[in-house]
């Protein structure tokens, strides 16, 4: 043993925590919006809640992981407190998969068959198999298998720079006299504590412990107590996590570590006291990879079994730990509105899909807040006109939030599919909040006809109300093919957008034969003539956010060009028709 063995442990260590970070990030980029999914299904059956945990902790092969995203969802008040406990447990028992597929590289046997069972010897194959997609394939899937194979074959040649590097060990007195210092039990859950706390990977930690363990210098008294310690020493990062959240949040990165030290302070003693009272011969034997992953495998079972039937008292031990924390000076509106934490950046996919969940937020939002200004122009009422001022500066703030946090998310590594989403949404966003503009616009324009005691003619009113049932359906249309991605009612925005346009040129027609003819005055022209402005004007935002809805599946935003194709369809001039007919103005008044 000498300093090229360090050399070879430090960077065998460096290897398996940088595969485990490919595995882990391109495995969620595989799993898209179902982790998502998963997470919206926690029902208040324990067992689903557990199964589902799990399911997500060995779809991204990190506890640590499935807890930061849980802070952050809770934080961004996506999910309950209450139904993040199951899900814990359920990921500490998924997180143990990793030691499983660690352990078979104990097996001995002159079979071939049974030795291409070892990861060490399958992994170049599986190396080779993923470098092959990654190069040949131009599928955004297909590369992300590619990259987990060739990350997998990284953290298994990085387990085996250590196993290599500390085999030499079995041979030092000296190695064999320091390792009796572990069978002090305390001073193990202390070294696995610090040392995964250090590297923030319980698997590594238990990488590096079966590696060990070839040695046979690792006893099931030493091995134990060190599994413990490596289960507390994982709740670091969700602990860190956690800073700068709202006092739910917290709770979840704290019942975290509470499960893992309560689990700990039942069983290590009861361990202890049965050794000495029984002594148990299994203690002093020497572990392997397989056993070190059982050991894993039953304390996260075990302080499941143990605490599950406890959860309210977990959530009252939490409320005892985290106190409820003052209310911020934010306002009212501010605080109506949860916006997604940053966080949940560091599961991307998750971070696509709520973030399209908040613009379809927006979405309805705004269609309502246009509907409640056009119901004023007809009956003005103050309380309504300063809820659609509340309103519109909600909308500013979704479209600013929504922006920034997309820009941020521009940045990580997304699948094709969670691109196309995030684009759709950050076209989307700018049109939604001018829609917002648009209502406080036509609500002024209430405010001064009601001030004014203004009243349209009743061949005007008539007009004014088939532009409005068009308005409604064009919006309607534009936010239920948002909101749904239904590119069939988006397709038909276009030519409604068009007869809304024709309309309203008729209308502005209209109106300046009945100036002429002194059937109306030029103060409500100006009134009329900002209504039709803005009407049109929400019309052409529909047809941009339609266009965007459209354009995402070709991935392309060439709007100008799409458009101009659009209108030499003949479906388009057979739906400008059928809408021309449908919203067709009364006969011009002699």
């Amino acid at each position: 043993m000498d300093i090229f063995s360090a050399f070879s442990l430090i960077g065998g260590l460096a290897f398996f925590l940088f595969g485990m970070n490919v595995m882990s990030s391109n495995l969620e980029k595989m799993a898209g919006g179902k982790l998502e999914l998963l997470l919206k299904k926690m029902t208040s059956n324990p067992f689903v809640s557990m199964a589902l945990g799990a399911a997500i902790t060995i779809a991204i092969q990190s506890s640590s992981a499935t807890t930061v995203m849980l802070v952050g969802l809770v934080n961004s008040g996506i999910m309950e407190f209450g139904q993040t406990l199951n899900v814990i447990f359920g990921a500490n028992i998924g997180t143990t998969l990793t030691a499983w597929i660690l352990s078979l590289s104990g097996i001995q046997s002159g079979n071939i068959f049974i030795q291409m069972l070892k990861p060490e010897n399958f992994s170049p194959i599986v190396a080779f198999i993923g470098i092959l997609m990654l190069m040949l394939s131009k599928n955004d899937k297909r590369k992300s298998i590619g990259t987990v194979c060739v990350g997998f074959a990284v953290l298994m040649y990085g387990m085996d720079l250590m196993k290599n590097a500390v085999s030499p060990l079995a041979e030092l007195p000296q190695f064999s006299q320091m390792m009796v210092q572990f069978n002090n039990p305390l001073l193990g859950v202390l070294i696995g504590t610090l040392f995964t706390g250090l590297i923030q990977s319980s698997a590594a930690t238990v990488g590096i412990l079966q590696a060990l363990s070839l040695t046979g210098s690792i006893t099931y008294a030493m091995a134990i107590p060190i599994v413990m310690g490596t289960n507390i020493g994982t709740c670091v990062t969700s602990l860190l996590s956690c800073i700068g959240t709202n006092t739910n949040a917290k709770r979840v990165a704290v019942v975290h570590i509470s499960i893992k030290i309560i689990g700990t302070l039942i069983l290590l003693p009861l361990l202890v006291l049965a050794n000495a009272i029984f002594t148990i011969p299994l203690m002093d034997q020497a572990t392997n990879p397989f056993t070190i992953a059982l050991i894993h495998t039953i304390f996260n079972i075990a302080i499941t079994v143990l605490l599950l039937p406890c959860t309210k008292l977990l959530i009252r031990l939490s409320a005892v730990l985290v106190r409820e924390q003052a209310p911020s000076g934010e306002t009212g509106k501010t605080r109506a509105v949860p916006f997604l934490d940053p966080r949940l950046l560091s599961t991307p996919s998750i971070a696509v899909v709520e973030c399209a969940h908040k613009a379809v937020e927006m979405a309805n939002l705004s269609k309502q807040t246009i509907f409640d200004a056009v119901a004023l122009l007809g009956n003005y009422s103050p309380k309504e006109a300063e809820q659609i001022r509340v309103d519109e500066d909600v909308i500013d703030l979704y479209e600013d939030k929504l922006g920034s946090y997309l820009v941020q998310l521009s940045g990580r590594d997304l699948s094709e599919s969670d691109t196309r989403i995030a684009s759709k949404v950050l076209h989307a966003i700018g049109d939604f909040e001018r829609l917002g503009d648009h209502a406080l616009n036509l609500m002024i324009a209430a405010q001064e006809i009601h001030e004014k005691k203004l009243q349209f003619s009743e061949h005007a009113m008539q007009e004014l109300e088939i532009l409005t049932l068009a308005l409604s359906e064009i919006l309607t249309r534009t936010v239920t093919s948002f909101t749904s991605n239904n590119l069939k009612l988006a397709a038909m925005v276009e030519p409604l957008e068009q007869v809304m346009d024709t309309l309203i040129e008729e209308v502005k027609s209209r109106h300046v034969e009945r100036l002429q003819r002194g059937k109306c005055t030029i103060e409500l022209g100006f009134v009329l003539s900002d209504i039709l402005t803005n009407y049109e004007r929400i019309s052409d935002h529909c047809s941009n956010i339609a266009v965007a809805v459209i354009e995402t599946r070709g991935d392309s935003f060439e709007s100008h060009e799409y458009l101009h194709a659009v209108k030499k369809g003949a479906d388009f001039e057979a739906q400008y028709k059928a809408f021309l007919r449908k919203y067709s103005l009364p006969v011009r008044a002699r």
